[in-house]
C-alpha cells in the first residue's frame, strides 16, 4: 500500500469518487478531496473514506478572513483529515490563524502558486511583472514556514528551492504530475512522479493520468513504478 502517491478524486458525486476508489484498489492508501467532490458530497464523503481505511488530503484552498479559516480548519480536523489545505496569498494572520486551529491534529499546507499558472498568469494577477513564479512560490513558502504550518504544495518545478527554505522536516506536496509523453490538460509546470520525488517532494497528487484511465488500477501501477525511481 502506498502513501506516498495521492490520487486526486475529482468526481461529480460520492457514488462516482467511491467507484474509482474500488477500480483502483487497495494499493491506494491515500486521496484528495477536492472542490467539486466536497460541493457535491460535502464531509460525507470524507467519513466515508476514513470508514474505509483510507487517508483524506482535504483540498479546500481555505482563503478568507482569519476567523472564517480558523473555523473551517477547526471543522476539517475533527473529520480526522490528514492534510488541509489553505491559500498563502491569505497572508501571514490567516495562515496563523489557521495553525492555531489545527492544534497539531491537522497537517496544513500552504498552496503558493497553483501549478495552472505561468508566469504571464500570474503577472495579470499580481499586475507587474513576474519573471520567475519560483521566487514568488518561495517567498510565499517563507510566510508558510514562519506561521507554522506543516508544509506547502508547489509545482515540482520549485521543490528544490522551497525544499531549501522548509528545512528537512517540512512537507512539499506537489500536484501536475503526469507521467512521460502525457497529455498536460489545464496545467503548466508538470513533472513525473520520478522527478518530483528526486526534487525533494514527500507527497505527490496525480489526478486525470489515473482516474481517467480504462485500467486505474494499472495506471496507479505505473505512477508509482515511476514514483520509486526517484526514491
Amino acid at each position: 500500500m502506498n502513501d506516498r502517491v495521492i490520487v486526486a478524486l475529482d468526481a461529480s458525486s460520492a457514488e462516482h469518487a467511491l467507484r474509482l476508489v474500488d477500480r483502483i484498489g487497495p494499493e491506494c492508501s491515500f486521496y484528495k478531496v477536492g472542490l467539486e467532490l466536497y460541493t457535491a458530497a460535502g464531509s460525507a464523503v470524507v467519513r466515508a473514506l476514513r470508514e474505509r481505511g483510507h487517508q483524506v488530503f482535504l483540498d479546500l484552498k481555505l482563503h478568507d478572513i482569519p476567523n472564517q479559516v480558523a473555523g473551517a480548519t477547526a471543522r476539517a480536523a475533527e473529520l480526522g483529515v490528514t492534510f488541509l489545505t489553505v491559500h498563502a496569498m491569505g497572508g501571514r494572520d490567516m495562515l496563523a490563524a489557521a495553525a492555531a486551529a489545527a492544534e497539531g491534529s491537522v497537517g496544513l499546507l500552504g498552496v503558493t502558486v497553483l501549478t495552472s499558472l505561468d508566469e504571464k498568469g500570474l503577472g495579470a494577477v499580481f499586475g507587474r511583472g513576474i519573471p520567475d513564479v519560483g521566487r514568488e512560490a518561495d517567498r510565499l513558502a517563507a510566510m508558510v514556514r514562519e506561521a507554522g504550518l506543516a508544509g506547502v504544495v508547489c509545482s515540482a518545478a520549485e521543490a528544490p528551492r522551497l525544499r531549501a527554505t522548509m528545512g528537512p522536516g517540512g512537507a512539499i506536496v506537489t500536484p501536475g504530475i503526469r507521467l512521460a509523453g502525457d497529455a498536460v490538460h489545464d496545467q503548466r509546470r508538470v513533472r513525473t512522479a520520478g522527478e518530483a520525488f528526486r526534487d525533494g517532494a514527500t507527497n505527490i497528487v496525480v489526478g486525470r493520468p489515473v482516474t481517467g484511465a480504462s485500467d486505474p488500477a494499472a495506471a496507479f501501477a505505473r505512477i508509482v513504478a515511476d514514483a520509486e525511481g526517484g526514491r
